[in-house]
């Protein structure tokens, strides 16, 4: 067995309740893990005998500490086409058809790479864990790689096995060199499943099953896909009405929202999260809601492609599970999970000023109508979405053993130097509120599974340089191929 002490932490929000107003936040607090698990979390005068002898000891004396962020969606090898000059301004669908020509040259050492970058993004902003949606397979890639990259760098994995099945030439998006057969695509789902899947406390790699999107498989495949993953106990996940292009496909080509869709093929429940849902209408949030089904919130790529706003905060109060996502790393260009969490926060709050009137029911029984700003910046605070960044993402994969700091929960959590310059001035205030209202700071530590991963701001578990000259490589190379 091994031990971890991170000891007298100027300040622990361990986002242990669901409303984050009501969570435990600690001061001079003391963190003992032994293995992957945490086994004391509290005052540091109170600490177990024995816990200063410690195999490792983290001065935490300067630190805000907090679970580790969770990303919910995400495509990373993407990594490798980020601010192409010739899609730097197109929409959803453009944006695509431009990248699917360049993306049909990807191997499976691009794949590898590119999924190390990307998680050495997110391991340096306090993210944990993440999903990732690998949908494209040329070349000889297979999810396997992302699977392997992410056991090197030391990453908590959730890797869903997308695909796609309809080509241009059946009315689909994708052309048809990119596109695979269903019937291996289900095959190698299985496989996939049978041998990477865990579903223990600690677990470090899930694999979840993902068509990609209604405009580029069928709904066979979408129906067989959920028989699929229900009888081995695997979620479910695709993109739903992203824009206004998504929402008019499926009135054209199904005769039906994007919700009315998802319902009809069985792709809502509690083991199902769809990625963005900007254009959820007030039905889909009620039948969200009813069924628990997850959406994965990614601002930043939905500012980028000019998407639209989310209305994540009525999803919130309806009580559909949301967790935040960076989604592709070429359609919002950075993996920044404390950023992604601040522009969910301010774009909350933009989007508070765009509503009409909304009548809600108060907590003493009272009904009162707000107008536009009403509420304004209390739309959505900064404890409200550390929490959709935490709590809420591990709910929406799945994972009741992550995204809050308490015994017996995984040891996943994240250390802020709060003596920097993007705290001055504001961590003498609120430590938690400064780190969204301040910054977008790199972690000084981040601890996944009980094991330090980033230490001193660097990461530890690869050397970076080489990966980063590497990557810039094959970049280029992709780029120039498909030129």
């Amino acid at each position: 067995m091994t031990t971890l002490l991170i000891h007298k932490a100027r300040c622990v929000a361990t986002f242990d309740h669901a409303d984050p107003t009501l969570a435990t936040e600690l001061r001079d607090a003391s963190i003992l893990i032994r293995d992957h698990r945490i086994e004391y979390i509290g005052p540091s005068s109170g600490l177990p005998q024995g816990a200063l002898q410690a195999d490792e000891v983290i001065d935490a004396s300067g630190h805000l500490v907090t679970p580790g962020l969770v990303n919910t969606h995400h495509h990373m090898y993407q990594s490798l086409t980020r601010a192409i000059p010739s899609v730097q301004n197109a929409e959803l669908f453009g944006w695509l058809r431009g990248l699917y020509p360049i993306w049909a040259g990807l191997t499976p050492e691009m794949v590898h790479v590119s999924t190390q970058i990307a998680m050495a993004e997110l391991l340096l902003s306090g993210c944990t864990t993440s999903s990732d949606h690998l949908y494209i397979y040329p070349n000889g890639v297979k999810l396997d790689d992302s699977i392997h990259a992410a056991q090197d760098i030391g990453m908590r994995f959730v890797a869903t096995r997308g695909s796609m099945s309809v080509g241009q030439s059946k009315g689909g998006l994708p052309p048809d060199r990119v596109v695979e057969d269903e019937a291996f695509i289900l095959k190698d789902t299985q496989r996939l499943i049978e041998t990477f899947h865990t579903t223990d406390h600690g677990s470090m790699v899930n694999v979840a099953v993902a068509p990609c999107s209604p405009f580029s498989v069928s709904q066979d495949l979408m129906r067989e896909s959920a028989l699929l993953a229900r009888r081995y106990g695997a979620r479910l996940h695709t993109h739903l009405a992203e824009n206004d292009h998504d929402l008019a496909y499926s009135r054209e080509k199904f005769n039906c929202t994007p919700t009315q869709y998802a319902q009809d093929l069985g792709w809502l429940g509690s083991d199902v999260w769809h990625a963005h849902c900007v254009k959820l209408d007030d039905e889909g949030i009620s039948l969200f809601a009813a069924t628990r089904t997850g959406v994965a919130h990614c601002p930043c790529s939905n500012m980028r492609l000019a998407s639209g706003i989310a209305p994540i905060r009525r999803m919130l109060n309806a009580g559909v599970p949301v967790g935040l996502g960076v989604d592709g790393s070429a359609s919002n260009d950075a993996a920044h999970m404390v950023n992604e969490a601040r522009q969910a926060m301010l774009l909350a709050r933009v989007g508070r000023a765009m509503q009409p009137p909304e009548t809600r029911l108060l907590a003493n029984g009272e009904r009162k109508t707000f107008f536009g700003c009403d509420l304004g910046p209390a739309e959505m605070t900064a404890r409200d979405v550390l929490s959709v960044a935490t709590r809420g993402g591990a709910q929406v994969l799945g994972r009741s053993d992550i995204g809050h700091l308490a015994v017996g929960m995984c040891a996943d959590l994240v250390l802020f130097d709060l003596n920097t310059l993007s705290f001055a001035g504001g961590a003498v205030h609120d430590p938690i509120g400064s780190l969204l209202l301040c910054a977008s700071p790199q972690a000084d530590y981040t601890v996944v599974n009980g094991k330090i991963v980033v230490r001193q701001g660097q990461l530890a578990t690869v050397d970076l340089g080489p990966l980063m000259e590497r990557h810039n490589a094959m970049a280029m190379q992709l780029a120039q191929a498909a030129a």
